[in-house]
């Protein structure tokens, strides 16, 4: 054996031992059968198709978060036009995109126009009111639906992905879905029960620490307004509650009481550094969920405190009042949420206030339960289908091509090991479309066999001698290979870059597979050849 050929034959070696090792020896080495088992489902990851588990679909109402865009506009352009003595009769949202201005003085319209210019001029346009004189209206521009729209996903994703992260299950999927702009995918493998999952997804977890302008508690909206004359103050609002006493699940278990607050927040959820639950202080049956505040929220909070001791103040968890503790004294960068929680939803709780606040509401459209048998089977049947048809090749190639097809066959073996190895090492999780993708990788690596093979009888037909009929059927073919590798790659690439989930699962076992097969059916095949000429007579016949 010449040197370069024993350094190719020691460093082919190594890769199998290595993928071997890294498959089934690593984290822990193995000392049984059952060890070497528990190794090779830790390093291959099995997707929902496989595990079984939860499938769902979410849409995110995203026309919510133009709206609310809408109404914050009203909220500043109201306070502007104060700040500006601009004199008007009404500010109000007339729909989701529009806002209308009733009765602006015309001496002061030159005025209004460079305060809309000045600050809300690269997002709205201004408009004259049809049928009401002196009126405006202020449209919400495309480009600035479409941007509020495409960061509300963004934000629903990121904030969706750790809320799941944070429950602590095992390779969620969290990612766009389909043709829709508005909808995400979300699935949990191995998790049969998604109940718990699904509450801690829908939560909003807006948080809201209001000042409580009334003292006493209503009934009904109803009620609050015939106490206040029909109208209430201005910068108020009611928001419904049940602070005095909560049930463990979350629902009232007493008359729904109605709270006139400040409309405009001290604090909000994106106030918050930490959520943490712990047990109640006056209760220790109970838990309570305890918060500190950023730097920035501490220093408002601690000089409002100050100014309002003996008052009370809300706290306002997705448009409902939780609790309204009376300010005892300065309190800078803490607070507590107390009710009749349990452990698991004051945990479920401060989960959702420290992943964030949804920036739209969630709907369901699909969910879907995938039995672990179901799953079973369809590792049972995959396998089946990728032994069957690797030994259906194997006996092909063995009877067609004698001898050198048991050079294939040990090229095909060592293209799984190669496949399976990446598969783990960088964390891609194994789908149906992904066996598929193993299936279609052993049939494109005995058609690169095929062609070097049939290259090489043509050499031998011609009267070369078996080295040299070698060496020209692997120069030859290379080209071959490297074009129809190339061109599956490019079309696994755009299967990826569009594809869902089990596409992308498909794409990425395929392309790993074609690249390890390059080096399989190239380089280990051609090693293979060299060591059996090696040991050849230079007149010996090549069995192919």
């Amino acid at each position: 054996m010449t040197p370069n050929l024993k350094w190719k034959a020691l460093f082919i070696l190594a890769v199998i031992l290595f993928c071997i090792y890294f498959l089934v020896g690593y984290p822990t080495f193995p000392t049984s059968v059952a060890q070497v088992k528990d190794n090779f489902a830790h390093q291959i990851k099995l997707g929902l198709d496989l595990q079984g588990g939860t499938h769902l679909i979410l849409q995110v109402q995203v026309q919510e978060a133009v709206a609310q865009e809408t109404d914050q506009t009203v909220d500043r352009l109201t306070a502007a036009l104060r700040a500006k003595n601009i004199t008007y009769d009404e500010v109000r949202r007339a729909d989701d995109t529009h806002i209308l201005v009733r009765k602006i003085d015309p001496a002061q319209l030159n005025a209004f126009r460079d305060l809309i210019t000045a600050q809300y001029g690269n997002v709205w346009d201004l408009g004259s009111a049809a049928g009401d004189p002196d009126s405006y209206t202020l449209t919400l521009r495309t480009g600035a639906i479409a941007q509020i729209q495409e960061t509300t996903m963004n934000l629903s994703l990121e904030t969706i992905e750790r809320r799941i992260n944070a429950l602590g299950l095992t390779e969620p999927t969290i990612q766009l879905h389909g043709r829709k702009d508005n909808e995400i995918l979300v699935q949990l493998p191995g998790e049969g029960d998604p109940t718990r999952a699904i509450h801690v997804i829908q939560e909003g977890g807006q948080l809201e620490l209001k000042l409580v302008e009334d003292p006493v508690t209503y009934t009904s909206q109803l009620d609050a307004l015939q106490k206040h004359g029909g109208v209430l103050p201005a910068g108020t609002e009611l928001v419904p509650g049940d602070a005095p006493s909560r049930s463990v699940s979350g629902t009232p278990d007493v008359g729904e009481s109605w709270y006139l607050l400040s409309r405009a927040p001290i604090i909000t959820g994106r106030d918050l550094r930490t959520a943490q639950e712990n047990r109640n202080t006056g209760n220790p049956s109970l838990y309570q969920v305890n918060f500190s505040l950023s730097a920035d929220a501490a220093r408002r909070f601690g000089p409002f405190t100050e100014q309002n001791i003996n008052r009370q103040m809300a706290i306002v968890l997705d448009k409902r009042v939780y609790s309204a503790p009376v300010i005892k004294g300065k309190i800078e960068d803490s607070g507590e949420i107390t009710g009749n929680f349990s452990q698991q939803t004051a945990h479920d709780l401060a989960l959702v206030l420290r992943a964030g606040a949804l920036p739209a509401s969630i709907k369901f459209l699909e969910e879907r339960t995938v039995g672990p048998s179901l799953g079973a089977d369809s590792i049972r049947h995959g396998v089946q289908a990728s032994v069957l048809s690797l030994l259906v090749v194997m006996i092909f190639m063995l009877v067609y091509y004698r001898y050198s097809g048991a050079n294939a066959v040990l090229a095909l073996i060592l293209n799984l090991l190669i496949l399976l190895f990446f598969l783990a090492m960088f964390g891609a999780v194994l789908t149906l479309p992904g066996i598929a993708g193993v299936i279609l990788t052993i049939g494109m690596g005995v058609d690169s066999n095929v062609l070097v093979f049939e290259r090489i009888r043509e050499e031998l037909r011609n009267g070369k001698s078996a080295p040299s009929a070698v060496q020209a059927g692997f120069d030859k073919a290379f080209l071959t290979i490297i074009d129809t590798h190339v061109t599956t790659v490019v079309s696994a690439f755009f299967l990826f870059l569009f594809g869902t989930g089990p596409i992308r699962g498909f794409a990425i076992t395929l392309t790993i597979g074609l690249i390890a097969n390059v080096f399989t059916a190239i380089y280990v095949s051609k090693t293979i050849f060299q060591y059996h000429l090696s040991k050849m007579d230079r007149q010996g016949e090549l069995s192919i």
